[in-house]
């Protein structure tokens, strides 16, 4: 993959560069919020790897801006420990993944590729519908009622898991487990935002709506009964 490191500590981003190249990535990196905002969307990488404490721009203003520019990018947000708040901002700006500062280099390395894997690619042509909800899994591109939605690599995989499955309830620990491929300390607030970011996306000016959450249960997609 490609992947841009915006870090404003230059030697915590040559740490993360080397382990990411050690594993065979094509690795960047910038200590500017500005530079790295200009990077990220002239030469647009696969994965960005976005600390939120930068000089010239801050992360949560970085990651704004490149999702307001419908970039592809999946984006993985470090925060200080304890900054539940942060982390929580982060996710509703449009990130797709979040690690606590102080973190082990083989943890973000790790994380990287979880968030770079993707599923086995489908044959051609292969498509999710559920009512006028479509999903072209290969392509990764969502329509509902003929009309394009935008959305995030990770909004994606959390939609295409409650399409591939309509009228399954799933429960939040099970979501993470799908989506983020993994257990993880995750509060239930993380799943909570990416059903909320879906809401508004796929139901939001439709009469029918599609997400369902059954209250202490968990979320499904459905047509209405």
């Amino acid at each position: 993959m490609r992947i841009l490191v915006i870090e404003d500590e230059p030697q915590l981003a040559g740490h993360i560069s080397r382990a990411l190249a050690r594993r065979g990535h094509n690795v960047s990196a910038v200590h500017d919020g500005a530079v790295g905002l200009q990077a990220a969307l002239t030469d647009p990488p696969d994965l960005i790897v976005l600390d939120l404490n930068l000089p010239s721009l801050d992360g949560l203003s970085v990651l704004a801006k490149i999702r307001q520019a419908a970039s592809p990018a999946r984006v993985l947000v470090l925060t200080a420990r304890g900054e539940v708040e942060h982390r929580v901002k982060g996710l509703d700006a449009g990130a797709d993944d979040y690690l606590s500062k102080p973190f082990s280099i083989e943890e973000l390395a790790a994380r990287v590729d979880a968030l770079g894997r993707r599923t086995a690619a489908p044959a051609a042509g292969d498509l999710l519908k559920v009512g006028d909800l479509h999903m072209d899994v290969q392509h990764r591109r969502v329509a509902r009622a003929g009309k394009a939605i935008a959305l995030s690599p990770r909004e994606l995989d959390v939609l295409q898991v409650l399409m591939q499955e309509p009228g399954r309830v799933f429960s939040r620990t099970e979501l993470c487990e799908r989506v983020w491929q993994r257990d993880h300390e995750y509060d239930t607030r993380t799943v909570e935002i990416f059903i909320t970011r879906l809401r508004k996306k796929v139901d939001a000016g439709f009469a029918t709506p599609l997400i369902y959450t059954l209250r202490s249960v968990g979320y499904t997609l459905r047509l209405p009964t």
